[in-house]
């Protein structure tokens, strides 16, 4: 493990009633007396960074714990994108798993757990890992780069604690007491704890389907996987492309597809790799018939792997069954299709032949509200992933979240600030760093200006600057159109990272922040805006012209701007405006190209002067 330097440190643990209890570690000593629930509890002077040591604990048994490290202990939660391994991105980042051989660089993972009734006293099992080869897959990438950046640098041994859930908001990592000004929560919490209230609604059923037809592709006799499946009435689709997109409405179900391709002698008999990209929901495929990977969900990269003896020379059969719940199906457009050996490949892009397998009957609603997703209520994870080590000192927090609360983007304001001072307040550190990712581009481009839930929330996390003792990396410039996990993890991890050593480990004179919006004056028919950490100055990033302002008179009606960098300050105009009031930038779900940066070449927040 890792322990916090510089800090009293909380032994604690568990022993039968009455039972003396006593800890040596580096030197130092301490007793304690279980309490009546057998619980313990000392504390440790402060000490300097440094080890492996190792603590022995003596009462009716004893325990010796080897190779405890003193450095900086950092939390690291949120959803998804803290979440997210780097075996999940390990095409990008194949040279630093490979490279990875940092003993002091170490992760805990908090698994998964909920209480909707109290903090928990105890934390699901797991153990702590240092960051080989092969631990490394399992760490998050966001959290690995940030450790690996400070430690390259300062040489203190960091440790991750990563307590992240996917797709969940931030009111489920909020204590009960951190929502004491917020009644309509507070009244949540309380329904939740009421058991015949939670049983009741895991027996109702929101949702009545229809009785559903089997999946032909599986039912027939020889199934449409199989190498003598003789296919009839298929037709031609693109890959990659959703089938909504290419004359197949209202299709919610299975599809198959199948291609023939011709593979050379030269990639038979050698191990391969499959790059089917993305699929919406679920996939399984095939090759000669072979199963060769399956993904439950839509949000993985699919990267399968094909032994050596399933590919022959000339023609080879690739069938691929998707599963679509609801909305568009398909393969995501521009990610990568193609067999790999070596250094070989075969695009697997093109036309396919396709034929649909079910057709999902239309549900009926009940008008029932159907089970709760304890991860999803407020308080559940903070219970169950936080306050079972509260009392474990911390160097600071990093926070990966925002996605999930697009959809009441205006509450975020006061859910961050709030959920900061919890945070504080139950690690008993009113100072305590706290430094988070502004959500990157995600989703459609618009070129036109329009309003945005993710815009809001990044509004949210800039104004949330003013709490002391926190900051912000801006990863607007990070983001894919088509992935709410984009690949490019090492540029956020980075940033965070810059923050903290700034404000951490000494390096004051080092810039760590993009342009962020400070003020604007309004002259003639232009507004001039005016940043800080622009460092020697502005430029755009690309050296073409900024893009992605928006200009707007007294009734909001926002336009398209020209913009250009003057000096230290970036001039807006519009000739459709000739009283601008208001001005926007980088204001949308995924913004078109926000070239905006500073010399560090670190990115522009997006912000807007007008208010809501």
């Amino acid at each position: 493990m890792v322990l916090q330097r510089d800090a009293n440190l909380k032994i604690w643990g568990w022993a039968s009633k009455g039972e003396k209890v006593k800890v040596s570690f580096n030197g130092k000593k301490a007793s304690a007396i279980t309490d009546n629930n057998g619980k313990w509890m000392m504390e440790l002077p402060a000490m300097k960074a440094g080890g492996p040591y190792q603590m022995k604990l003596e009462g009716k048994n004893t325990l010796v714990l080897k190779g405890i490290l003193i450095g900086d202990v950092w939390l690291c939660s949120g959803q998804s994108n803290m979440v997210h391994q780097m075996r999940l991105h390990a095409i990008r980042y194949a040279d630093d798993i490979a490279k990875a051989n940092y003993p002091e660089i170490r992760q805990f993972w908090v698994p998964t757990a909920t209480n909707l009734n109290a903090p928990s006293k105890v934390l699901p099992v797991s153990s702590w890992k240092w960051a080989n080869q092969k631990n490394v897959e399992e760490f998050s990438a966001v959290a690995y780069f940030f450790a690996k950046n400070v430690y390259e640098k300062h040489h203190v041994p960091i440790g991750i604690i990563n307590s992240s859930v996917g797709g969940t908001p931030i009111e489920a990592w909020t204590s009960e007491e951190g929502f004491k000004d917020f009644n309509d929560i507070h009244k949540i919490i309380q329904q939740n704890k009421d058991t015949a209230y939670i049983n009741q609604r895991s027996k109702e059923v929101s949702i009545v389907n229809s009785k559903q037809d089997p999946d032909k592709g599986l039912g027939e006799d020889v199934k449409w996987f199989a190498p003598n499946y003789s296919p009839k009435n298929w037709q031609q689709i693109n890959v990659p492309g959703y089938w909504e997109d290419q004359g197949v409405r209202n299709l919610d179900g299975v599809v198959w597809y199948r291609k023939v391709i011709n593979v050379p002698a030269s990639m038979v008999g050698k191990p391969a790799r499959l790059f089917m990209g993305r699929i919406v929901d679920a996939d399984v495929v095939y090759v000669n018939g072979k199963e060769v990977g399956r993904t439950s969900y839509q949000y993985p990269q699919r990267i399968y792997s094909i032994k050596p003896d399933v590919l022959k020379e000339g023609e080879n059969l690739v069938v691929v069954r998707v599963q679509n719940n609801s909305g568009k199906g398909g393969f995501v457009p521009d990610k990568p299709y193609f067999i790999e050996v070596g250094d070989e490949k075969i695009d697997l892009k093109g036309y396919w032949d396709y034929k649909v397998g079910q057709v999902n009957r239309p549900s009926r609603f009940t008008g029932k509200k159907g089970p709760i997703s304890a991860q999803n209520q407020p308080t559940a994870l903070y219970n169950a992933m936080i306050a079972p080590f509260i009392d474990y000192k911390i160097k600071g927090v990093l926070w990966y979240q925002g996605e999930s609360n697009t959809g009441n983007a205006n509450d975020y304001e006061q859910y961050l600030p709030a959920l900061i001072k919890d945070w504080r307040t139950k690690f008993k550190n009113s100072e305590l760093p706290f430094y988070y990712v502004q959500l990157p581009g995600f989703g459609d481009y618009n070129y036109l200006p329009s309003e945005s839930g993710s815009a809001i929330v990044r509004e949210a996390f800039l104004k949330t600057l003013s709490v002391p003792n926190t900051g912000m990396a801006v990863t607007i410039d990070v983001g894919e159109w088509n992935d709410i996990h984009p690949d490019r993890k090492k540029e956020v991890g980075d940033r965070l990272a810059l923050i903290a050593r700034h404000f951490n480990y000494g390096e004051k004179d080092l810039e760590y922040s993009g342009p962020l919006y400070q003020s604007s004056e309004i002259k003639g028919n232009k507004i001039i805006i005016n940043f800080s950490h622009i460092s020697e100055g502005l430029i755009t990033i690309d050296g073409g012209e900024l893009s992605s302002f928006a200009i707007a008179g007294a009734d909001k009606k926002f336009g398209l701007a020209n913009a250009k960098i003057v000096g230290k300050t970036v001039e807006v105009f519009s000739n459709e405006v000739q009283e601008p009031m208001y001005v926007r930038y980088a204001w949308a779900d995924n913004p078109v190209n926000p070239n905006l940066y500073n010399t560090e070449n670190l990115p522009a927040s997006p912000f807007r002067t007008d208010k809501p």
